[in-house]
């Protein structure tokens, strides 16, 4: 006897990904404005505020990928385990902006960091999200991975509590530069918080290359959206 054919809505079921009420709600936080504006932005709902974010098409820095969105939904979610107020948070390759927003609205002391041609559109975008509505204004300066490190950031007046980074890898050649500003950033008590979206083979084998120095826990495996969140700790001398 024939088995019957399984229906449409049936394939769909057994096609859906197990992440995938996860990386809807993450891609729910997103929302349009209803009316045409003179001034185009996107918004999101995070820390419990609305955010407008204005991109930038002339660089691929200035634009916001799904991985920043993981990030926050990370962070908005998850206060008790990883409560912000009043830590001292550097974000790398800050791009538009809306992980240092969401990190100030959740109460950190924020620096804000990227290239000179992103700095423009990422202060308007953190200035006009944050100016007062949070306990702690962050700051928004220029970061060149591996460039003048010392000087920018000395470790006397520069110790932070973590990390943060949105798809810092993707698309960039400097990748040795950035494990190089992770390792100086970094001391022993420093949290990183690193969401990667996989695409190429150079740049995912760059998680490789980073776990010889850190020690790597996934917080979300998302292959919906091909990203992974990762929560990371520099390996200490006697670690291996």
């Amino acid at each position: 006897m024939q088995e019957p054919e399984m229906d449409q809505d049936e394939n769909n079921i057994q096609e859906v990904s197990p992440d995938s009420e996860l990386a809807a709600a993450i891609m729910k936080r997103q929302f349009r404005p209803s009316l045409i504006k003179t001034e185009a932005w996107e918004g999101y709902i995070f820390a419990d505020m609305e955010i407008k974010i204005k991109e930038s098409t002339d660089c691929y820095g200035a634009v916001l990928w799904p991985s920043a969105m993981v990030l926050c939904h990370f962070l908005d979610t998850h206060r008790d385990e990883y409560n912000l107020m009043d830590k001292n948070i550097i974000e790398l390759g800050a791009g538009t902006g809306l992980v240092t927003i969401v990190t100030s609205l959740l109460g950190a002391k924020v620096t804000s960091t990227d290239l000179p041609d992103v700095l423009s559109n990422l202060r308007h975008n953190v200035n006009r999200n944050t100016r007062g509505r949070c306990r702690h204004q962050p700051q928004v300066t220029e970061l060149s991975w591996g460039k003048q490190l010392e000087e920018s950031f000395p470790h006397v007046s520069c110790r932070y509590d973590y990390i943060i980074a949105a798809d810092v890898v993707y698309g960039h050649p400097y990748l040795n530069e950035l494990l190089d500003t992770f390792l100086y950033l970094c001391s022993d008590n420093t949290v990183i918080l690193w969401a990667m979206r996989f695409r190429l083979d150079p740049e995912n084998s760059f998680v490789d290359t980073f776990e010889k120095h850190f020690c790597l826990q996934e917080l979300y495996d998302l292959p919906s959206l091909h990203i992974k969140l990762y929560s990371a700790r520099k390996r200490r001398k006697d670690t291996t």
